[in-house]
């Protein structure tokens, strides 16, 4: 037997083929493309998400053809709070809007006002990356596309359609709507009619390890599988990666190190810290929610300092390192807000700033100031966990950031917490989908399923450095406090 995890990015579609005790047998990706067709707005066409699917699934076969017909169980992994929107017929209505578009801000406001405890039904301030605040902007400056939606789905709901013929979806990911009551861990009524849907737009529900459907006959042939196959309800990529590197019980965490920053921290109840910016969601494991600190613009800020000086991310990577503890504290200090944020500041107004910078600054003195920037956002996270009653001894550290050891060093005396590098982490939402697809086909115990891969390496706090790492901080946090007047003069470019 072998199970399936299909992970739904915003650059890329990744599949993992996995045998019955969750070993990877083979992996492959398809990429995506993001369309930004006015400033502040990121949309993808949904086809494009099953093409590539489709493309990734032959790629799969053509590795591993005799594990692939063995195939028993598919989860589904996705990037959140994506509207993808049907009309009656089935037919995609427009591109979908993604987690990173911020032309719903005002909308977001709006949201609150028309429900006044918004936040105790759904544990999180409305922000413009949601599904909620998009679907009024729509009813505003689309009003032919908005009447026409019999179906609002998840990004990763939409290859589940396609895969099983069913509208389904999952806690996890439906807490990043705004119209889900978390902590009862179904839609609520009076957030869907302040956005003028109901229950009937909306797909049916399930936990992220339940059966959400059959595969597709057709596709079941098609694809030469010699037996049924269930589809897993799946969960938001977090949640999916959380499974994979076996964050699933309260006080696990990780903290995540991709285009976006993320710390993740498993809890036993439902946890919220709205006021700092903190996501309090559903696990996508039955009686489970998490915490989730999140910055926009992690890795990919750095991906910004390649571009910018034409240099690669490795080469900016290793210029950091190179620099003593003198030079290291006399680099500019960075706020890494390209995209606006998230925790703990909620504002999408907010800019990235180089400050203090100075004609004997080089390439590598901005590269350290970024990853350190990036660090300081992450501490800013954990501090607004901190306030909501989690305290973490340890953490997984994954994603494309989690590849250089300097910076988690970096990062765990930002924090003042050990981190931890497993074994193939690179695919942890795909493997956690997978394992998904897993306990839905066997309906086993997801504690002896979802298990840490065996760990890489530690990084430990520098304690030489913490002093310095402090007083940096220190005016790190107050920059911010400085410069929000200024940020909503800025004007997109």
């Amino acid at each position: 037997m072998s199970y399936l995890g299909i992970d739904l990015g915003t650059s890329e579609v990744k599949l993992v083929l996995t045998d019955e005790d969750s070993n990877v047998i083979a992996s492959t990706s398809a990429r995506l493309r993001v369309d930004n067709p006015h400033p502040l707005w990121s949309e993808q066409a949904p086809q494009s998400w099953w093409n590539a699917t489709l493309d990734a699934i032959a790629a799969l076969r053509t590795q591993a053809p005799q594990a692939f017909q063995a195939l028993r169980g598919i989860g589904l992994s996705g990037q959140m709070h994506g509207a993808t929107l049907l009309d009656r017929n089935g037919n995609v209505l427009r591109p979908a809007i993604l987690w990173n578009d911020m032309r719903a801000h005002a909308e977001c406001v709006e949201l609150e006002a028309l429900v006044p405890d918004a936040v105790a039904i759904t544990g999180n301030r409305a922000m413009p990356g949601f599904t909620a605040p998009k679907l009024l902007w729509l009813s505003k400056y689309e009003p032919a596309v908005y009447r026409a939606i019999d179906k609002v789905l998840l990004p990763k709901d939409f290859l589940g359609w396609k895969l099983t013929g069913e509208f389904v979806s999952e806690m996890s990911d439906a807490a990043g709507t705004l119209w889900l009551d978390v902590a009862r861990r179904d839609w609520s009524e009076r957030m869907l009619g302040a956005t003028g849907l109901d229950r009937s737009h909306m797909p049916r529900l399930v936990e992220g390890s339940a059966v959400a459907g059959q595969l597709r006959d057709e596709l079941r042939r098609e694809w030469g599988i010699n037996g049924p196959v269930v589809v897993a309800g799946g969960a938001g990529d977090n949640a999916a990666s959380a499974v994979g590197i076996g964050v699933i019980r309260a006080g696990d965490a990780f903290l995540s190190l991709g285009s976006s920053g993320v710390l993740f921290a498993a809890t036993a109840h439902h946890a919220p810290n709205a006021q700092q910016g903190v996501h309090a969601f559903c696990h996508c494991l039955p009686g489970q929610w998490h915490q989730m600190s999140v910055i926009l613009s992690a890795a990919a800020s750095l991906h910004w300092l390649s571009g910018v000086t034409a240099r690669p991310v490795a080469e900016l990577v290793a210029g950091a390192e190179r620099l003593s503890a003198g030079q290291q504290a006399q680099a500019p200090l960075f706020l890494p807000y390209l995209n606006g944020e998230r925790t703990p500041h909620n504002d999408a107004t907010a800019k990235g700033v180089l400050f203090g910078m100075t004609p004997a600054h080089e390439s590598a003195h901005l590269a350290y100031a970024v990853m350190e920037g990036v660090a300081f956002a992450m501490a800013d996270g954990y501090a607004a966990l901190q306030a909501a009653g989690t305290t973490l001894e340890s953490a997984a550290l994954v994603g494309g950031g989690s590849r250089s050891a300097f910076w988690g060093v970096l990062c765990a005396t930002a924090l003042g917490i050990a981190l931890r590098r497993h074994a193939g982490a690179e695919v942890g939402a795909a493997l956690g989908a997978a394992r998904l697809g897993r306990l839905a086909h066997t309906a086993e115990d997801a504690v002896s399923v979802c298990l840490p891969p065996p760990i890489d390496e530690t990084y430990l706090p520098d304690t030489d450095r913490q002093a310095q790492i402090t007083h940096r901080l220190a005016r790190y946090r107050s920059l911010y406090g400085a410069l929000r007047p200024e940020f909503a003069a800025f004007a997109p470019l």
